[in-house]
């Protein structure tokens, strides 16, 4: 019976280690995302400075073809 128990505290605590080391990686896992998505905004972001105006919404000149230059 000692052996039983012996074998389940061992267990548990490498149990316990094994989920602190997979919380550390998922933090790690977490911090990386949130670093990439926000390159990823200031890449999107950047690129809407030299986008093309859209289209005249009136008048007579504009509204069909987008000649911008």
């Amino acid at each position: 019976m000692d052996v039983a128990v012996s074998n389940a505290v061992s267990t548990a605590l490498y149990m316990n280690q094994a989920q602190t080391a997979e919380q550390a990686q998922m933090q790690l896992f977490k911090q990386s995302l949130d670093m990439q998505a926000q390159q990823v905004s200031e890449v999107l972001a950047s690129a809407d400075i030299g986008a093309e105006p859209d289209l005249t919404q009136e008048g007579s000149v504009g509204t069909q073809i987008n000649t911008f230059a």
